[in-house]
């Protein structure tokens, strides 16, 4: 899959870059926010190969593309351009929705940007506890001293790192809001704080508060800094703006961190540890049990984020967690568990290659790609993982287990929970054997449709000396061979009069100038499918091959008048059969070029696109050779 083509195309179905407000990412989805979501073209989106799944919830627009996400988020920004980096800051018309929806909206654009710091935090911790569990380092040298801080310094630092993100939820200057954080951190403030005498500031007394590893009141005063921004963009004198703007916005937003939003939201970062240490105290094994149970309903929904805040406040409060890695890491180990059940009990080869593939990766931390490529779609397998991901959340509650580092749990996270208490890390090991022996069973007991390989339709080859042909063609090229869809000429793929075709961004081909207004199957497989405009198809290959087919350059603005689509999606193709028609003289009336590319999506799984025919071609002629 070429998940650069994929950025482009997505770029298309939001409606364009100037129509995304916000863009974030995180281990496997993209987070779209829109100035109008009514401009999004959600069918297309889920039907474009490379999404795994659109989740539009939570106050984002998620699209999920599993573990090259930030490639595609890549792509997309650098077409952004300035855009990208201006973050929307121009006003946008913002469905509200529900209250829930808003502080979850809240929370995952704030923490997104924040999240590898926390990882890379996390995982440096795990891995110095090795070492001292090792005895390769002396817990009193300067060696331990030097790798402790580095690890530290994303949470202690944190209220400047959310400053970042909660600029960028509320349209302000990340800048001056990264500044407050930094006031908040000062020295002299700190200074303050460790004397422990009373201060003032013009007679009014100032609640002395350590605002080092906080959550809470940091985004609270970023929030009350962008009023006080926009106060001073409308107010400042435009001659002056320059210097009186980020004048008032410091002396006023800085002040009221002080006086008023940090002592409440450390007052609410108290509850949240109060509320959590006191269900902790009656029934340890409640949380894990529902989160183990209940995270891929989190995960489904978009309101995953909401559990995080309460888990960085127990981190940075009291140097581990409990109530959100121990039950995850029950839930994302049986959730692999239930899919690779799936893998071993199944006779189809596709589903029994990505339920492998997904469910190892499953097991390893990361849980969308077998969430919603297998589980969601066989169903019972999902209630399965649930089953599983319960059994070992009681498990992980009633052990005690404690997540000492921010890393998504799984086999890959087993560092993060060692620390203090040396059987801590022998209780997620027993979780995770738990977990995955009830998520396997359950899955195996309940079982699934099994849904029936489609055998490929051969061609019924006249002669002997054909067949032996077409074995020594393939056996010649190692790989696959698309035959001509459309009669017509050949051209190079250089000179399609449109660039994200002539530069090979949606994949390698070559493009024909049809002379008659039909499109042939070019080799046996299946429909992935058909755009609602019948302007363009993509095909996949018994092989693995996927193929796009594009009538026209921008014929999509027709809105499919001049086509006819003779097969579906998902329908079974076999060499040669009519897939589409269309109208060449309608196209060219309507001022649109009738040059269509054929291109080779999955470029990357193959060495070489070669077109091996110039000039004139007819429909079922060997039109281009994809060398494995």
């Amino acid at each position: 899959m070429d998940y650069k083509a994929l950025g482009h195309e997505l770029i298309k179905l939001v409606g364009g870059k100037d129509n995304i407000s916000r863009l974030t990412h995180c281990a496997t989805r993209l987070r779209f926010e829109f100035y109008d979501k009514n401009k999004v073209d959600l069918k297309r989106i889920e039907n474009t190969p490379g999404v795994i799944n659109v989740v539009d919830k939570g106050g984002q627009f998620q699209v999920v593309i599993g573990n090259e996400v930030q490639t595609t988020f890549r792509v997309i920004v650098d077409e952004m351009g300035d855009q990208a980096a201006s973050n929307g800051k121009e006003e946008k018309k913002e469905d509200k929705g529900s209250i829930v929806n808003r502080i979850i909206s809240v929370i995952s654009t704030t923490f997104t940007p924040v999240i590898p710091a926390l990882i890379g935090g996390g995982m440096m911790k795990a891995v110095l506890s090795i070492l001292v569990l090792l005895n390769l380092v002396d817990t009193t040298g300067t060696t331990y001293g030097i790798i402790n801080f580095i690890s530290d310094a994303p949470f202690y630092f944190m209220p400047v790192l959310l400053a970042y993100g909660a600029a960028i939820k509320f349209n302000c200057s990340p800048i001056l809001a990264m500044t407050m954080a930094c006031a908040l951190l000062h020295p002299t403030w700190s200074g303050f704080v460790a004397a422990g005498e009373a201060i003032s500031f013009f007679g009014i007394p100032v609640t002395l508060v350590d605002y080092s590893y906080s959550v809470i009141p940091i985004i609270l005063g970023v929030w009350i800094l962008s009023y006080v921004e926009k106060f001073a963009e409308k107010y400042s004198p435009s001659i002056i703006k320059f210097f009186i703007k980020p004048l008032i916005i410091m002396f006023v937003s800085i002040p009221i961190g002080l006086l008023i939003v940090g002592p409440f939201g450390n007052l609410l970062n108290d509850m949240v540890q109060a509320g959590a240490d006191f269900i902790n105290g009656k029934a340890s094994w409640l949380i894990p049990m529902l989160m183990g149970a209940f995270q891929p309903f989190l995960v489904l929904t978009g309101t995953a984020w909401a559990m995080t805040p309460i888990a960085t406040v127990q981190i940075t409060n009291v140097g581990f967690e409990t109530v959100n890695g121990p039950g995850m890491l029950a839930s994302n180990i049986a959730q692999g568990a239930a899919a690779l059940a799936v893998a071993v009990k199944t006779k189809n080869r596709q589903l029994k290659q990505l339920a492998s593939s997904s469910g190892f990766t499953g097991v390893m931390g990361i849980t969308e790609p077998c969430l919603y490529g297998v589980n969601l779609k066989l169903k019972r397998p999902f209630i399965a993982s649930m089953i599983g991901g319960g059994i070992g959340g009681i498990y992980a509650g009633l052990s005690g287990l404690v997540r000492y580092s921010f890393v998504s749990p799984g086999l890959a996270a087993i560092p993060a929970f060692i620390g203090e208490n040396p059987m801590n890390v022998v209780h997620a090991l027993i979780t995770i054997v738990i977990s995955f022996a009830a998520g396997f069973a359950a899955s195996w007991i309940l079982g699934f449709d099994d849904p029936e390989e489609e055998s490929p339709v051969k061609d019924n080859i006249s002669s002997e000396s054909e067949k032996l042909q077409d074995v020594t063609v393939k056996s010649e090229i190692k790989g696959e061979i698309v035959y001509a869809p459309i009669k017509g000429r050949v051209i190079p793929l250089e000179e399609v009069p449109d660039e994200v075709f002539s530069n090979g961004i949606l994949g390698k081909g070559a493009a024909i100038v049809p002379e008659e207004g039909c499109v042939y199957a070019p080799f046996d497989g299946k429909i992935a499918s058909v755009f609602d405009t019948k302007h363009a198809i993509c095909l996949v290959s018994d092989d693995g091959m996927e193929l796009l087919i594009h009538v026209g350059i921008d014929t999509v603005n027709l809105e499919g008048k001049p086509f006819t689509a003779v097969k579906d999606a998902g329908d079974r193709i076999k060499k040669g059969e009519k897939l589409l028609e269309f109208n060449i003289e309608e196209i060219k009336k309507a001022g649109y070029e009738t040059v269509t590319p054929v291109l080779v999506g999955n470029t990357d799984n193959y060495k070489e696109i070669v077109p091996i025919r110039e000039g004139e071609i007819n429909p079922t002629e060997e039109f281009i050779h994809v060398i494995a």
